[in-house]
Formats: C-alpha cells, sequence, structure tokens
C-alpha cells in the first residue's frame, strides 16, 4: 500500500520495527512503530492502521495518539467481527480484540472508515512446503469455502478512502471475486504450477498435531485456526461482494492470478 500511495504522489510515512530492513521504496519515510515520539505524527493527515498484537491492550494508546494529530483513520479489522454486537459478545478472541479497536475508533471524534477483508490468498502459502515436497497437500475442512482476496486489491480499496472523501463513517467488506473450497484453492495452484496437485483431508485431531509440530507455524494459533474453520464450515458460504470494483473501478482478481504471480514460491517457474 506504501508503495501504491508513493507512486500516487503522496508523502508516505510507515512504521517498521526494522526500519533499516523495510522493503519500501526510497520516497517513503520508515519509523519506528512508536506514535509517541516526537515527530512520528507531523504532518500526517489520515492514517492506515492494521493490528498486529494478540490483544487489544495497546489500542487506547494508540488511538489516543492518533486523534491527537491525525484526522482521518482507516482501520483493516479481522477474526470474523460481528457489525452491531460489543466487543464481549464477538465470536472468538481475534474479533473481541478488534472489535476493541473499532470501537475505540469510532469514538474517537476522528474521521473513521473500517475494511472487513475475506480470507488472504497469501495464507495459501502455508501450503508451500508441503507442495514443494510433492503433489498432495494435507489438512482439515477440505471442504470449507471461502472467497479469498488479492492483498493488492485491499490495498488499492485502502488508498482511495485514505485519499478521497466519501468514506467516513463506512464500512466495507472486501472479498476476491469468486468462493473456493481449500480442495478447489490448491487445484489452482496446481494449474498455476503447472502440477496436479490434490487435497488429503484429516480430522482436526490429526490437523491440530500435524500444526503444532511445525516450527514455522505458530503453536498459540493452532486452537483459534481450527476453531475459526470449525464456525465457519458451520454456517453458510460467504457471499462475494462487488465492493472492490465499486470503489476502485477495477474488478478483484481471482486466485489463479495470484497463484501465477507467486509460482516460485510453490516451487514452479516465476511468471
Amino acid at each position: 500500500m506504501a508503495e501504491r500511495l508513493a507512486r500516487g504522489g503522496a508523502a508516505v510515512r510507515a512504521t517498521s520495527r526494522t526500519p533499516e530492513t523495510a522493503k519500501l521504496p526510497h520516497d517513503v519515510e520508515v519509523i519506528t512503530p512508536d506514535l509517541e515520539a516526537p515527530g512520528a505524527l507531523d504532518d500526517v493527515e489520515a492514517a492506515f492502521l492494521m493490528w498486529p498484537f494478540h490483544s487489544a491492550e495497546p489500542a487506547r494508546p494508540i488511538v489516543d495518539a492518533l486523534k491527537r494529530g491525525v484526522r482521518r483513520v482507516v482501520f483493516m479489522t479481522g477474526g470474523g467481527v460481528r457489525p452491531g454486537l460489543t466487543p464481549e459478545k464477538q465470536p472468538n478472541p481475534v474479533a473481541r480484540w478488534h472489535a476493541t479497536v473499532e470501537r475505540l475508533i469510532e469514538q474517537s471524534g476522528m474521521e473513521w472508515t473500517v475494511l472487513s477483508p475475506s480470507t488472504f490468498m497469501a495464507n495459501t502459502l502455508w501450503w508451500r512446503e508441503q507442495i514443494r515436497a510433492g503433489d498432495t497437500v494435507r489438512g482439515a475442512f477440505g471442504s470449507l469455502a471461502m472467497a479469498p482476496i488479492h492483498e493488492d486489491d485491499i490495498a488499492a480499496v485502502a488508498v482511495h478512502v485514505l485519499t478521497q472523501g466519501g468514506h467516513d463513517r463506512r464500512r466495507y467488506t472486501l472479498t476476491g471475486p469468486e468462493v473456493l473450497t481449500q480442495a478447489e484453492q490448491v487445484r489452482v495452484i496446481g494449474e498455476a504450477i503447472g502440477r496436479p496437485l490434490r487435497w488429503q483431508e484429516l480430522s482436526p485431531v490429526q490437523e491440530r498435531a500435524r500444526l503444532l509440530a511445525d516450527s514455522g507455524f505458530p503453536d498459540g494459533f493452532v486452537e483459534e485456526l481450527l476453531s475459526g474453520y470449525a464456525r465457519m464450515a458451520a454456517g453458510p458460504p460467504p457471499a462475494v461482494t462487488s465492493t472492490v470494483r465499486d470503489i476502485t473501478g477495477a474488478s478483484a482478481r481471482p486466485l489463479s492470478g495470484w497463484a501465477a504471480e507467486h509460482a516460485a514460491d510453490f516451487g514452479g517457474e516465476p511468471r
């Protein structure tokens, strides 16, 4: 998103825990994520906020710092927050954290917009080691339907909302253009890399053991992921929205295009 803003001529300041290694354009100013630091929010008119914490505890000081110097904030929510429910009534801990931040932003006096994206296409990178090692992806809930979204489509919407009027006090649900099960996503990736891939269904117990044995997967997220998938599987399939096209004028991109862009990550030839 910073790249998109910079290409459009905006002065951009981004935060990174390691500013010296942030891979951003040279004309993007990169600072540490300390909004209380002198000058951190000087001349900032609008801010994009996503929530990297596993708690809502830092929310109030962050929102307080923003409202002292920022006119507009765009917040990317997550966890399946259900609009209209108070934080304590949200269906899971991640939703409770994000709903808490939403409420503080809404009460802050700033202009605000909430973006609620569906599953990121980049989440399929969880399967890359299995795909690089063979033609089978093992996991639970292969029939779980999602409407995965390209991360750059989220960025395109965020840039429009940050830089244009007419979005105050609005909440936008963003999805990709198609509903795909996890097994179908694996098939699409296989087509992009020129190899037939198949899904092997595991029970939730087997999947829990597999994830806990994966050193690259955070143990603390295993139960949240599996319980979230179980809830999603028990509910209706997601609806596809036209929000990306409505706001940006360009249609949301399908997983096939994302997979072609990332073919090398899965052991395929770069496109």
